[in-house]
């Protein structure tokens, strides 16, 4: 607050100090000037005499003493004439023909004393003290305009959505696909705050605290929205971070501002997004049991107890890691209800896709199933930005409709990122791409038939060469041994590949060889898949006052250590013994593919299907079950 304050008086005295700047100026300015002016243009009575002489002035003007003179040229020009006698009789004495006299126009006016006096009095007192005036008043505005800032500095600033806030296009949760649990739990809460007599009368308590809990983009805020629009009561939407300040005490002081805000509405929801920002665990950090944050927590916590059975207001909140919450937080009375939003399933992204593809101009060729079967683990913003991103594309190639190959290419684009068509490959290392990227996709058409492989590439993509698509049929959500075993192997495919037809390894495999180590020592310190037993092996610590996982702390001895690293090896070992023997044995079908590869660039599933022979023993087995039916149907 010190610092705010001392803020404001500065900018006021550096405000002060330029306005002195620009009056000095000014005034030399027009000192400067008016010194000029006057230079120029005051003439003596013989140089006038002069000028009438020859037959250069127009206009004379008398007032009192002073004479203003306009010449034929269109000059101002001033003078002054004695006081005693008339000016054409001072002219006279100069020397100048009484006939030269007659050709000029006299105008003589009588000074007045009162308006002399009044017209100095205003530029030399009046004026100066309107000027300070005017600038003492803008400075006492700029004054009150700080003050006002450094008192409004503790208090809430929530965006109010709802009746008369902010919100103009209304979000209801048909908008919003998948998620039927969730609007279920939600849809009481919407509920109450229409009808809350049907629940208090019962005796029921709804709950005080709702915590949205989902992966980034799973439709958090989008379902808080939904809740402002069909309830019809104020919204008070704000951020967790919003509370936080280097001063302590603001964070609390702000909490307590949210709470009278929407009590003065008398029913209301609050909304607190991220809330994980301001809800960590309490504990000991660097400035002690009195920081900011705690501070902050402590009076959020005060301000849910504070809400009466009878008062409808509902504390919403959003995260996506609820495990570092304080438990205080979530005892029964606070947020006492999780609603947990996953990601969505196949049909899930199928009721998503229709949604964000309503009012645009779809192709007949658009099959969402296919676009979402393609799409395994894309959350809700992932899908709206995939659907963006096909629009775009189809723009960008002058397209009227929206066309199933844009949707593709969007799905490409999103996970890997643009093609960079500027990026080419020499000969050779266009070779170790498709050698590397057919040894991917070979392997996991023999291991893994269930997720056919989509799409394989050589056409540089984000950061990598090359890549290959491949997409499960069914999602699941555990995995056996055996799995991981076959994914392991899969990823050694492109530097078994590399070694069998170069007999050396690239750079290539790097992030391949990253990700198998780390699923292997997975397998072994934390699923239990490994000869060591069900044990899990080193815990995660959480730095409270940072918010980031620490290094895992060992809680083994150093002969269990290279216990695990031994395991870890014999696993690696086993899929990249299992990958040789694979892809030597379909070594004709791996250069064979290769060699189409570097020719095509791509190849599509059909076409890959086809050169594995996967796609005739279908066709073969197809055959075989018509021919059956047939002879059954004539035995019949």
């Amino acid at each position: 607050m010190k610092k705010t304050l001392k803020n404001g008086y500065e900018i006021l005295i550096k405000n002060f100090l330029w306005m002195v700047l620009i009056l000095i100026s000014l005034s030399l300015i027009f000192g400067f000037f008016s010194q000029k002016e006057k230079e120029k243009t005051e003439i003596s009575l013989s140089e006038l005499a002069k000028e009438i002489q020859e037959e250069k002035v127009k206009e004379v003007l008398v007032i009192g003493n002073n004479v203003f003179v306009t010449t034929k040229e269109g000059k101002k020009l001033i003078s002054k004439k004695e006081g005693e006698s008339s000016l054409q009789e001072q002219l006279l004495i100069f020397g100048v023909d009484k006939e030269k006299l007659q050709k000029i126009e006299f105008n003589v006016k009588e000074e007045s004393e009162v308006s002399s006096f009044l017209s100095a009095l205003f530029i030399y007192s009046l004026a100066p003290l309107l000027l300070l005036f005017l600038f003492f008043w803008w400075l006492g505005k700029q004054t009150k305009a700080g003050t006002g800032q450094i008192f409004d500095f503790t208090r809430a600033k929530p965006k109010i959505l709802g009746p008369g806030g902010e919100l103009k296009e209304k979000v209801v949760f048909d908008d919003i696909g998948d998620l039927k649990e969730a609007k279920e739990e939600l849809k009481e809460v919407v509920d109450f705050l229409k009808n809350p007599k049907k629940y208090l009368e019962l005796g029921a308590r709804i709950p005080r605290g709702i915590l949205l809990v989902g992966a980034p983009g799973t439709g958090k805020t989008l379902l808080a929205k939904a809740i402002a629009s069909m309830a019809g009561v104020p919204f008070f939407s704000i951020s967790g971070s919003e509370f936080m300040e280097l001063f302590v005490g603001v964070g609390s002081a702000r909490i307590r501002s949210l709470f009278e805000q929407a009590k003065k509405a008398k029913r209301a929801i609050i909304f607190i997004d991220e809330i994980d920002s301001i809800g960590k665990l309490r504990g000991i950090g660097v400035t002690g049991g009195h920081e900011e944050r705690e501070q902050t927590l402590n009076q959020l916590l005060a301000e849910m107890d504070g809400i009466s059975r009878e008062e409808e207001i509902i504390v919403l909140a959003a995260t996506n890691k609820p495990e570092v919450l304080d438990p205080a937080l979530l005892r029964p009375g606070r947020f006492d209800r999780r609603i947990v939003l996953d990601l969505p399933d196949l049909k899930g992204r199928e009721e998503i896709l229709k949604i964000h593809c309503r009012n645009k101009p779809l192709a007949l060729d658009v099959n969402l199933k296919e676009i979402a079967e393609r799409t395994p683990g894309f959350s809700g913003a992932d899908l709206a930005n995939l659907v963006n991103e096909a629009s775009l594309l189809a723009g960008r190639k002058n397209k009227k409709q929206i066309f199933q190959e844009d949707f593709l290419e969007a799905i490409e684009k999103v996970l890997l990122g643009p093609e960079r068509k500027s990026h080419l490959l020499t000969e050779k290392e266009k070779e170790i791409a498709a050698f590397h990227e057919v040894g991917h996709a070979l392997v996991s058409a023999i291991l893994k038939p269930e997720e056919p492989v989509r799409k394989v590439s050589i056409i540089a993509r984000g950061f990598v060469a090359g890549y290959t698509l491949k997409t499960p049929t069914e999602e699941r959500k555990m995995k056996t041994k055996s799995e991981f075993l076959k994914e392991i192997s899969i990823l050694l495919g492109g530097y078994v590949a590399e070694q069998i037809k170069f007999k050396e390894v690239t750079t290539g495999a790097e992030n391949d060889l990253k990700t198998a180590s780390y699923l292997a020592r997975k397998m072994v310190k934390e699923y239990g898949m490994s000869p060591l037993g069900p044990i899990v092996f080193g815990e995660k610590s959480e730095l409270e006052f940072l918010g980031v996982e620490s290094e895992v702390s060992k809680n083994y001895s150093e002969k269990l250590a290279e216990k695990i690293d031994k395991e870890v090896e014999n696993i690696i070992k086993q899929a990249t013994q299992n990958t040789r023997k694979i892809l030597s044995r379909n070594k004709k079908k791996l250069e064979k593919i290769a060699k189409i590869l570097i020719e095509k660039e791509t190849i599509e599933k059909e076409e890959f299907e086809n050169l594995i022979g996967k796609q005739e023993r279908k066709n073969k087995n197809q055959q075989i079950k018509i021919e059956k039916i047939e002879s059954e149907k004539v035995e019949t």
